[in-house]
């Protein structure tokens, strides 16, 4: 991915100081945004309304068993997971970028958006939702309307997930800033109001929306391509590491078994494909994972 270095984000919080780190150097009209079709699902079969259960979850990449679960990357096979210089710069510049594009899409459609802000951090840190862990893998959380990621996780994703390059380390900031919009549509508030009601479909309910988050981590995937961001390959490692933190793949390395009854997230294949979806369409309006089947 071509990318420079750029003034670090105000939004950004880097936290890994205090484990030997550092840093170097309400919800929205739902027409507005010009994606009815995702909003209008959410409110007739989602019911509308309700608030962040007990000050609020978190919704993330995907890793639901701790990483330490994952069988060990094979000797040898140590794939470079910084071939960036300095990996926090990196995720300085993605998270600036997919913001700003968010905030053009709401402000095309006269609408404020809320910044999200990011936290880096390493081992454990307090979170709006909770003690936060590296273990978890990263997370976005909506009572504090912020990203959550202990480096390291980039780590296990090329060597134990196998899904390395700097576009796949790229995607996973797209997907969890893919639930920031959720967040500000309203979207999230909604799927917790019905599963408060109706707790039997909480599983059904977490997929859909994690991969709408996919979904929106695709269309701003490309935008990056039409403003010649995108290098040979860099669509392939988005595509590999969708599918590396499929449900099934998880379940198979971790239990030898796959049972679609638990699943949270969704298939390597459902994953790849609404990531895909959002690609190749460019558009919000492509994202409706609310209605039909997914």
């Amino acid at each position: 991915m071509k990318w420079r270095r750029v003034a670090r984000n105000p939004h950004l919080d880097d936290r890994r100081s205090m484990g030997g780190g550092g840093f170097p150097g309400g919800g929205l009209p739902i027409a507005g945004l010009g994606i009815p079709g995702v909003i209008i699902v959410v409110v007739l079969a989602l019911l509308g309304g309700g608030n962040v259960l007990g000050g609020g979850g978190a919704g993330g990449i995907g890793v639901d068993a701790p990483l330490d679960q994952f069988p060990a990357a094979p000797q040898g096979d140590r794939t470079s997971v910084e071939p960036l210089g300095n990996q926090a710069e990196f995720i300085n510049f993605v998270f600036t970028d997919v913001q700003k594009f968010w905030q053009g899409q709401f402000q095309k459609a006269g609408e404020s958006y809320q910044p999200a802000d990011i936290v880096l951090f390493r081992s454990a840190t307090p979170t709006g939702c909770g003690q936060g862990t590296a273990d978890t893998g990263p997370f976005y959380c909506p009572a504090d309307s912020t990203v959550y990621i202990d480096l390291s996780f980039y780590q296990e994703l090329s060597q134990r997930f196998g899904a390395p390059g700097d576009f796949a380390q790229a995607y996973v900031i797209a997907h969890e800033m893919g639930h920031h919009v959720q967040n500000l549509l309203g979207i999230d508030d909604q799927v917790r109001s019905q599963v408060n009601d109706d707790p039997d479909q909480a599983n059904a309910l977490s997929v859909r929306q994690e991969l709408q988050a996919d979904c929106f981590a695709g269309v701003w995937a490309h935008s990056t391509y039409e403003r010649g961001m995108l290098e040979k390959g860099d669509l392939q490692e988005g595509l590999t590491a969708a599918a590396a933190v499929g449900d099934d793949r998880i379940q198979r390395q971790t239990t030898g078994r796959v049972n679609p009854e638990t699943w949270t997230h969704g298939s390597s294949k459902q994953r790849q494909t609404w990531f895909d979806r959002g690609f190749e369409s460019g558009s919000p309006d492509a994202c409706d994972t609310f209605s039909g089947d997914i």
